[in-house]
């Protein structure tokens, strides 16, 4: 054969193997399926560090939380779409009268460190929340709830009085008797176990890597083996901590870590590309600016209130700060929950009809100022209309504040804005309820119970009617709601206290917004739409995977 010839049978050889090859691949591919398998580490970057991973002690550290759900589990749990589901308890029953409810435990739970789950746990739970030695900030919301141990797989809750949303509760994590038994209550703070938790969840602790300070810089989970649902397909799960979330955005980019436990809207940018899923999780959370009528006299005209409310353009408050990422919110139901009244009095953005509302109640700029004033009482000297707005120094109710003060100012209102540190604003400013109003968040529960919010007997600290509002009415729809076990009618209770509260404007809701958590692509089986809190992001975390094998069809 010539050059030629011997160059045309290769390249007739090579065409006809790679054809044979192709062929046999996409019969392979045709034959098989693509499945989890085993394997891989998941890592994510949060803003802040863990205090305490311990479901007792938890109050507002997400970080706390994320960890705890890794690790604890509760009788109840969530799934992916925010319905109750089992998971330490294998069934329950209610009693007729709705005070007692009766669990029955599974009886193939290991603690981490191989001891047998048993009532004994959840007894002792349950009475440590209960205990007043024991610093729980639970404690408030179980009083008037008694746990008996039935036998080794059975409790039972005896509760005074029926309360329709009470399976929610018993979501929170249960603890180990046996590593907790012998800690005294009055150091359950300063306990090292705090940080070294033994649960009965998907995830174990592995370790805790510090800094030269002794701060923890990052915690790893390793999977657990023993786990009573089955084996998580991630080996193990990387929390690295970063002070802020330009940090934590930072290292996501440098592909440091693999997600970013949140994102704000205005950050979105920065992580939008082929190779991450944004998943958008919608949560029960709410923001408003809350009127302490108690503190300001000119708050306790309900004329100025209603005038407020039209001044307020929350749609553009939505689209400067939160793009679409957010919902507009005229009530303290969300629209996403089945007991939301649409046919409440809403409060549609006008400047003319706030400036209407003003003058017909004597509030007039007669030094044309720019202020509008009136005399609060015969005799007496005209006081401007001024308000001062209290919220947190983070960057979004910041930028609300300043939005709103720049709406109100156009009908004649003075504004002033005092921002605080989260935790000064909670501690010296909320608990003493030492604002005229207040822009703040409130997280309801899947199954709203809107009592701690509204309700005239939580005006006081812990209670957290931040408007200090009282309404006879209100407070007998909301008793009665929390008793009531039809849903049905419970459900109506709950639309006729919207009716009732958004008449009586104590409050102007603003919005809701959407809970962002941005991921790489490569890791698979994240199903999440609605959760009752950051943290529920985990709920179905034992089905994420990174690695795949590919296995036979099933015919």
């Amino acid at each position: 054969m010539s050059k030629k010839e011997k160059h045309l049978v290769v390249l007739f050889f090579l065409l006809a193997f790679l054809f044979g090859a192709t062929s046999i691949w996409n019969i392979y591919i045709v034959k098989t399926e693509q499945i989890p398998a085993y394997g891989k580490r998941y890592t994510e970057a949060l803003v802040g560090g863990p205090q305490f991973i311990n479901p007792l002690l938890i109050t507002s550290n997400d970080v706390d939380r994320d960890a705890s759900e890794l690790i604890y589990s509760g009788l109840m749990d969530y799934d992916a779409n925010g319905n109750l589901v089992l998971d330490l308890a294998s069934s329950y029953e209610i009693s007729e009268d709705g005070k007692e409810y009766t669990f029955y435990l599974r009886k193939d739970v290991l603690w981490h460190d191989g001891k047998k789950f048993t009532a004994d746990d959840v007894v002792f739970t349950i009475n440590s929340i209960l205990n007043p030695a024991y610093p729980s900030p639970l404690r408030s919301s179980w009083q008037g709830i008694r746990v008996e141990k039935i036998d080794d797989y059975t409790v039972k809750f005896v509760l005074k009085n029926p309360y329709a949303p009470f399976l929610e509760k018993t979501t929170i994590g249960i603890i180990p008797k046996h590593i907790w038994e012998t800690t005294e209550p009055k150091n359950i703070i300063l306990s090292p176990i705090n940080l070294q938790p033994v649960g009965t969840g998907p995830f174990e602790i592995k370790k805790a890597i510090k800094n030269k300070d002794g701060q923890i810089t990052a915690l790893f989970f390793k999977a657990n083996d023993k786990y009573y649902k089955k084996r998580p397909y991630l080996d193990e799960i990387a929390f690295y901590f970063y002070n802020d979330q330009e940090q934590a955005i930072n290292a996501y980019q440098k592909g440091e870590v693999m997600g970013i436990s949140f994102i704000s809207p205005k950050n979105k940018y920065l992580v939008e590309d082929k190779d991450t899923n944004i998943y958008k999780i919608s949560i029960p959370k709410y923001f408003s600016v809350f009127f302490n009528q108690n503190q300001s006299v000119i708050l306790s005209d309900k004329k100025v209130r209603e005038a407020l409310s039209y001044a307020t353009d929350k749609k553009y408050i939505l689209e400067s700060i939160f793009g679409n990422e957010a919902k507009v919110v005229d009530s303290p139901i969300l629209p996403t929950m089945k007991e939301y009244n649409d046919n409440i009095k809403k409060y549609e953005y006008s400047l003319k009809k706030a400036e209407e509302i003003l003058e017909e109640a004597g509030w007039k700029d007669q030094n044309k100022d720019g202020i509008r004033e009136k005399s609060l009482s015969k005799g007496k000297d005209p006081v401007n209309l001024e308000i001062t707005i209290a919220t947190s120094d983070v960057s979004d109710l910041a930028k609300t504040a300043e939005i709103i003060k720049s709406q109100w100012e156009k009908v004649g209102v003075k504004v002033n804005i005092e921002n605080y540190d989260i935790d000064e604003l909670r501690q010296n400013i909320i608990k003493s309820r030492k604002y005229d109003a207040l822009i703040f968040g409130e997280v309801l529960s899947l199954n709203p119970d809107p009592f701690a919010f509204w309700h005239s007997s939580q005006k006081k600290d812990p209670g957290l009617n931040l408007s200090l509002y009282s309404n006879k009415d209100v407070d007998k729809l909301l008793e009665e709601a929390r008793q009531e076990m039809d849903e049905q009618k419970r459900t109506e209770k709950l639309k006729e206290f919207q009716k009732e509260l958004t008449d009586d404007i104590p409050a102007i809701f603003l919005f809701s917004p959407t809970y962002l958590y941005p991921v790489n692509e490569k890791v698979k089986g994240i199903s999440i739409n609605n959760a009752v809190l950051p943290s529920k992001r985990f709920v179905n975390v034992q089905d994420w995977y990174i690695k795949t094998q590919r296995v036979p069809k099933k015919k």
